[in-house]
């Protein structure tokens, strides 16, 4: 019955045999219409390679052909003797990139919702007062953040700031962050910092995230710095390790 749905699926579906476009690109994209389908990217498994170059008039090695590039970025996921499947998008940030989380959002397109933001005046601890360079059991503001897409949360921040830049708690944290500390606090970030770390999912981080307890998540330390190389922000983010990858650009 499966099998048959997917066939009357296909009825609309057709290519140009006589245009310059060679097949295979065209294969792909109705392929890539496919993958912008809700009901593709809610887990249906696309048409069998055989009923689609049955309905298009084409060999199986072109739909192939089309298949393997979707397949190589990332966008299809293809298992032997099952199907072929939309892959679950996951949010990616590249670490020469480190403008705050929202800009890099933005500049994505993609739309995050903030769950949570929490901002309280706090004694710093020795790791904080290392890295901020201020005396331990100094006060400054901490702010949390939680944050991710519809369908819930998949990141959570907590960020410290260097007294110097006078933060009051009352800023309005739903705008970009670096915008807020150099228009109102003409504080400049040009350079990060980072630490990047598999860790285990206490309670605490377990229930903002919605995993399991001891699940794999990505911890990234970053401290933020001034054109003069002070430290102005100290901040800790905890990623669900299946909605987030960290991709490197490499130049020789």
């Amino acid at each position: 019955m499966s099998q048959q749905k997917n066939i009357l699926n296909l009825k609309s579906l057709s290519i140009d045999h006589d245009s310059p476009v060679p097949l295979h690109l065209q294969v792909e994209e109705i392929l890539r219409d496919m993958i912008n389908d809700p009901d593709y990217q809610n887990g249906k498994f696309l048409p069998k390679e055989v009923d689609l170059s049955k309905r298009l008039g084409i060999s199986r090695n072109t739909i192939r052909q089309a298949t393997n590039r979707l397949v190589q970025e990332k966008l299809l996921i293809r298992k032997k003797g099952v199907g072929t499947k939309v892959a679950k998008k996951q949010v990616e940030t590249k670490l020469s990139n480190w403008v705050s989380f929202s800009q890099e959002m933005h500049a994505q397109g993609i739309n995050f919702r903030n769950y949570e933001i929490k901002v309280s005046q706090i004694k710093v601890s020795a790791e904080v007062s290392e890295q901020l360079e201020v005396k331990e059991g100094q006060e400054l503001f901490r702010l949390e953040r939680l944050r991710g897409l519809d369908n819930g949360p998949f990141v959570y921040f907590v960020s410290y700031f260097h007294p110097r830049i006078g933060i009051t708690g009352n800023e309005d944290f739903e705008r970009h962050l670096y915008d807020i500390l150099e228009h109102e606090y003409h504080t400049i970030p040009v350079l990060s910092r980072e630490q990047i770390s598999a860790i285990l999912a206490n309670k605490f981080l377990a229930e903002k995230l919605g995993v399991p307890v001891n699940s794999a998540i990505l911890q990234r330390k970053r401290v933020v710095y001034d054109p003069g190389n002070r430290p102005i922000e100290y901040n800790i983010g905890y990623y669900r390790a299946d909605q987030f990858t960290y991709s490197i650009d490499i130049k020789r």
